[in-house]
């Protein structure tokens, strides 16, 4: 790969490698390196390594309401491969991955291509400048996104979703009831379940009762096939 090349890619990432060897590699497609052990993906490896550890640590940081099956379900939305791709087409990474000719006379860079390269960089910026500089380049992209999946996924108010399906459906409001309560004073969680004209809903865990109660809604609304979860951990709720 020529230095302009490699320049441009630096500009983009607004770092200077100190080994731009490494840049090399991370953005030297398998189809056309010589060997696999000259491509890119010992780097991609790495890189979603580090991706996961910087969005988890995020998240525990600096959202302490959240559980862990939570956070797991924000993780899994910021860091699939078509934001990773997205990321690598918005920084234009996509453009500047060599490839095989075969891969290189395609119309479009198929998406997995396209995140293992931002996942590569990812690596590369790990392995030349450490753990901050992959962090800053990662909570850059993805911080606005990890705060929309907390906010879009657990900051719905499904108690008021919930008593408006109740008095349309049962002609009654919602009653919740603390069953179970666990762990010492400064760290005690609460098991919450609702009832809904006799029909008792699965009750749910939360680390307050303003929060099970929470939790127990978005249960019994999924139960009433109201809410549904997706795999990337949105919530949908229908009217």
């Amino acid at each position: 790969m020529d230095d302009a090349t490699l320049t441009k890619a630096e500009d983009l990432l607004e770092y200077d490698f100190a080994d731009r060897a490494i840049l090399n590699r991370a953005l030297t497609h398998a189809s056309t390196a010589a060997t696999r052990h000259e491509s890119n993906e010992r780097l991609e490896f790495l890189g979603d390594a580090v991706l996961g550890l910087v969005v988890c640590e995020f998240l525990h940081r600096n959202h302490p309401e959240l559980l862990e099956g939570e956070m797991t379900k924000v993780k899994s939305a910021v860091v699939s491969r078509r934001i990773c791709a997205e990321e690598a087409r918005r920084l234009g990474l996509d453009q500047l991955l060599v490839l095989g000719k075969g891969m290189a006379a395609a119309r479009e860079l198929p998406s997995s291509v396209a995140a293992a390269v931002w996942e590569s960089i990812i690596g590369a910026l790990y392995v030349d400048g450490g753990l901050p500089v992959a962090e800053d380049f990662i909570l850059t992209a993805l911080k606005p996104r990890i705060e929309q999946a907390v906010r879009s996924g657990h900051h719905h108010n499904f108690k008021s979703v919930l008593q408006q399906v109740a008095q349309q459906r049962f002609g009654s409001t919602p009653v919740y009831s603390v069953l179970d309560e666990q762990g010492p004073d400064h760290a005690k969680c609460f098991e919450v379940g609702v009832t809904i004209s006799g029909r008792s809903f699965q009750p749910r865990w939360g680390p307050n009762k303003k929060r099970a109660e929470q939790d127990a809604a978005l249960a019994a609304l999924e139960e009433l096939d109201v809410a549904e979860v997706l795999d990337d951990g949105e919530i949908r709720v229908s009217d």
